[in-house]
């Protein structure tokens, strides 16, 4: 009975709240009251004056918002008859107010849709990298520019004689050092994914001049490392022991192993950092969405530094012949024309392994150390394909909606961004799904170009090597190759796809890059980098 009159309650003081707002509203010009917002700043000629301006405007919008809100609660408690016909108008309004928004905000040159955070500004300090192209930012990034492809023969053939593909994008061995970096004791806790992470991260945090902070330092450090799989030889090599009744021959190790946060905690560990210790494990977006999660924690002010980024170690043949459906098969003999993102003639992924890790940290504190900033990081975008488990929308709409929503996060128009890092994995589906999102919003308008082609699908890691790719387009002012495209998909002919070698970046206003990350499960994650420039 108490819960009864507490929902009473609630839908009268809800009631109370709506009818109270729908006379205020019902009494003011809205949509005049938010064009007026605009006027107002634009005719004060200065700086502060158009900010005011652009609040008032926004206020409008989320009162919008909030009225509607309070309806929908009240027309859920049946409390009178013609709440529905209220939502259905303001529904319209809240329509046409955002239509408005976006009209007004290119006519007058506004880099934002309605933004209400006033977060901190975060900088990209230190990167580090361990692909098939080597071990290393430069070893990468060097081959990378140079067109060079790292998919080889897969290593111990033997055992995947009955697999049809027989391809990979390995990490060189001779490169990886690890004793350099952890003792024989910790080897054995960690897995080979791990390995790469605490590799990739050392160089990240050197790079950055942050491998030594002090313990207060430390205790607004954290790591948001994600993961697309753990080790998957390990759970059924320790299956076959136990149905073998073999106990006793099972890892000791073996839970903390296979935990998804185990390398983020080891990361954690060993840097003795005390901040938010975060793990992500979203397929294929995993590395995106790791370092939009660890943009934001800055953002917010639950950190000031963070390692960010993901690492995979997937190519055994348990994992190659669970993903056979969507690898290539046709380019077995000639593995560096095996990857073909947005070609007519591709036929599946190259399965790849590695680690990409990024040092974010807060604008002011790396600026006030005199810190290299790469770029900063505008914008993060996510959103849901609500489909199918494997395939994208076929309209790309969930791609569309995710860059759009990056772009408006980072107060980024369309003509703002100069390079597009698709995800594009070389599947016939999938590239075609991200090119004809691509389009819709850029046209013709901005370069293209999918790096998988020289290093394979990374899986869980591909979000945050790409996401150095695009960082390192900005710094450096030049845009990576898109390799073996030589006849361009039907459909995807007016994307400006960069050919087979690396295209100058030369810009007259801020360089601005996009990249996407798109996941099993539908799920999806852009990320905007952009130029720091000292005088914004």
């Amino acid at each position: 009975m108490s819960e009864l009159l507490e929902d009473s309650d609630s839908a009268d003081n809800s009631l109370d709240i709506a009818n109270k707002d729908w006379e205020k509203l019902r009494n003011q010009h809205v949509k005049d009251g938010f064009r007026s917002g605009f006027e107002e700043g634009q005719n004060s000629n200065t700086q502060e004056g158009f900010e005011a301006g652009f609040v008032q405007s926004a206020e409008f919008f989320r009162r919008i918002g909030q009225l509607k809100g309070h309806l929908t609660l009240v027309a859920s408690l049946d409390q009178t008859v013609d709440i529905t016909e209220r939502i259905e108008t303001l529904d319209k309004l809240h329509c046409d107010l955002r239509t408005l928004f976006v009209q007004i905000s290119e006519d007058l040159s506004i880099n934002s849709a309605p933004h209400f955070s006033n977060g901190r500004r975060v900088a990209v300090t230190g990167l580090g990298l361990v692909t098939c192209l080597g071990v290393g930012v430069n070893n990468t990034w060097k081959r990378l520019k140079r067109g060079e492809c790292g998919i080889t023969k897969i290593r111990d053939i033997e055992k995947y004689d009955t697999i049809p593909c027989k391809i990979a994008a390995h990490v060189p061995r001779d490169e990886i050092v690890i004793d350099e970096y952890l003792s024989k004791a910790q080897q054995r806790n960690m897995t080979t994914a791990t390995h790469y992470a605490v590799i990739a991260s050392s160089q990240a945090l050197r790079d950055a001049g942050l491998s030594s902070m002090s313990d207060e330092e430390k205790l607004r450090a954290g790591v948001c490392l994600g993961i697309g799989l753990v080790d998957m030889d390990l759970i059924g090599d320790t299956c076959k022991l136990m149905s073998e009744n073999k106990y006793r021959g099972v890892n000791p190790h073996f839970f903390t192993k296979v935990l998804a946060n185990m390398s983020a905690g080891h990361l954690s560990i060993i840097n003795g950092f005390r901040g938010p210790n975060h793990t992500v494990s979203t397929a294929c977006t995993t590395g995106a969405h790791s370092i939009g999660d660890a943009f934001r924690f800055i953002r917010y002010g639950d950190a000031d530094v963070m390692i960010a980024g993901s690492t995979e170690s997937q190519i055994t043949p348990l994992s190659v012949a669970g993903r056979m459906r969507a690898l290539t098969t046709n380019y077995n003999d000639n593995p560096t024309q095996a990857s073909r993102p947005f070609d007519k003639n591709r036929d599946g992924f190259v399965m790849s392994e590695g680690c990409g890790i990024v040092i974010l940290e807060e604008l002011n504190r790396a600026l006030s150390r005199g810190a290299t900033i790469y770029a900063e990081v505008l914008g993060y975008g996510l959103s849901s394909d609500a489909g199918h488990i494997t395939a994208p929308s076929v309209n790309g709409d969930g791609a569309l909606r995710c860059m759009r929503a990056a772009l408006d996060d980072a107060k980024a128009r369309r003509r703002d961004v100069g390079y597009v890092n698709a995800h594009a994995t070389s599947t016939p589906l999938g590239d075609e799904a991200e090119g004809g999102a691509i389009l819709k919003l850029f046209g013709s308008d901005v370069a293209v170009s999918s790096t998988k082609g020289s290093v394979g699908h990374l899986l869980g890691a591909a979000g945050s090597v790409e996401a150095i790719f695009s960082i390192l387009a900005c710094f450096e002012e030049i845009i990576p190759p898109n390799l073996n495209c030589d006849n361009v998909a039907e459909g995807l002919e007016n994307l400006d796809i960069v050919g087979l070698k690396a295209r100058d970046w030369k810009s007259k206003k801020r360089r601005i890059s996009l990249t996407n990350s798109f996941g099993f499960g539908g799920t999806n994650a852009s990320l905007c980098f952009g130029e720091y420039l000292h005088k914004m």
